[in-house]
């Protein structure tokens, strides 16, 4: 396992902050604590450090000038609120950087800027100009036109993919929790904190709990899916509490915060823009032959697909489940979900006959999937099987 280093020896790093951080409920933009925060980010751009912001608190802010009740938002309330924020917010943050000579540039990006091959390369590459000219890329969703179906909803897996996009290698998290433990501290006082996490196994996953506060709509939950976007492409993550003035300088001098080690085997660029996609299009289920094939690093071909689910096309993602329902895998699809479903469960050499054309052997290739979780000997399965008999 890659050991923990300080902060400023990272080549490339993401930044997430939550918007109960930057915003007062009453007052509106806390200023000290963004002034103090500027001065991290110029201290590590000193050191050599490229610095990315995902930025939270347009929405926060924009409620906060526009004096909207306390609770949850209409989608269009949220939309007009984020709207006057996103204005406020961008100037606070260029204001802010601007101190320490240092120039901000802000990208709004929605789900699809992403989840589409070409628009993620073309937001990939205005952010690396970004970084290249020297400035610090400001990064939020695009709320303004953002709807409840399609959308990340957090920034916490929107930072975790644009760690991946631009090949960071520390994503930190600053939120108001100091790190990840085995239960909500505040449910249950015997809650131990966890301090260094070599892998995301389904047990961390179980002790991820839901949002915290009416400014924010993540949770650990989507800390933890971060982490697995994250470390799954070799970038390190941190979860630490951003309550603190100067919180980047704070976990340097050894306040708590939660690490999460990269994976040792990091996948390909193409291979973890796959494995972040956050809404695959359909399902393949697979029989446990097919499982075994994929952990031995073959092809998924028709004869192990069991079942086919969803309404997807030929180049889209979709996610790869072991016979439990498991997902191991996400890949994209060689063919239409129509034609997937006339193939499933026959040979490769069936398929001219069947379809009317040769198309490829394959399922999914193998150079188009990547596992994104270990699939389970089948004696293990046997085992889980009888323990919830």
């Amino acid at each position: 396992m890659t050991s923990r280093k300080p902060l400023a020896r990272h080549r490339r790093i993401v930044i997430k902050i939550g918007s109960a951080l930057l915003v007062d409920r009453k007052s509106g933009m806390k200023a000290s604590w963004l002034e103090a925060m500027c001065a991290d980010i110029a201290s590590l751009k000193q050191r050599g450090a490229d610095v990315l912001v995902v930025s939270s608190g347009a929405i926060a802010l924009g409620r906060t000038v526009l004096d909207l009740p306390a609770g949850a938002l209409k989608l269009e309330e949220s939309q007009a609120a984020a709207a006057v924020g996103q204005i406020a917010l961008a100037r606070a943050w260029s204001e802010g950087l601007s101190r320490h000579s240092i120039v901000a540039g802000q990208i709004l990006l929605t789900l699809g800027d992403t989840e589409e091959r070409r628009r993620y390369l073309n937001a990939r590459a205005t952010i690396n100009q970004l970084l290249k000219i020297g400035a610090v890329p400001i990064i939020n969703e695009n709320d303004t036109v953002a709807t409840s179906e399609i959308r990340y909803g957090d920034n916490d897996r929107l930072a975790a993919r644009v760690a991946t996009m631009t090949g960071a290698d520390l994503l930190v998290l600053l939120s108001d929790i100091d790190g990840l433990y085995t239960a909500p501290p505040h449910l249950d006082p015997a809650a131990q904190f966890l301090e260094t996490i070599a892998t995301i196994t389904p047990e961390i996953e179980a002790m991820a709990g839901g949002a915290a506060s009416e400014l924010s709509r993540g949770g650990m939950r989507t800390k933890i899916e971060a982490g697995k976007i994250a470390t799954g492409s070799g970038c390190a993550m941190i979860i630490a509490s951003g309550k603190p003035d100067a919180p980047l300088s704070a976990i340097e001098n050894g306040a708590r915060s939660s690490w999460f080690a990269p994976s040792g085997t990091p996948v390909t660029a193409r291979k973890t823009w796959i494995a972040g996609q956050l809404l695959p299009a359909g399902e393949l289920h697979l029989d446990e032959g097919a499982v075994a094939a994929l952990s031995a690093g073959k092809s998924l071909l028709p004869a192990g697909v069991r079942a086919v689910v969803g309404a997807f096309h030929r180049g889209d993602t979709v996610a790869i489940l072991s016979p439990e329902g498991r997902e191991i895998a996400r890949g994209l699809a060689s063919y239409d979900a129509d034609e997937a479903r006339q193939i499933a469960g026959r040979k490769s050499k069936e398929i001219e006959a069947i379809l009317g054309y040769a198309g490829r052997a394959a399922m999914v290739h193998r150079d188009d999937m990547v596992m994104t979780a270990p699939a389970a000997s089948s004696s293990k399965r046997q085992e889980e099987t009888k323990a919830h008999a």
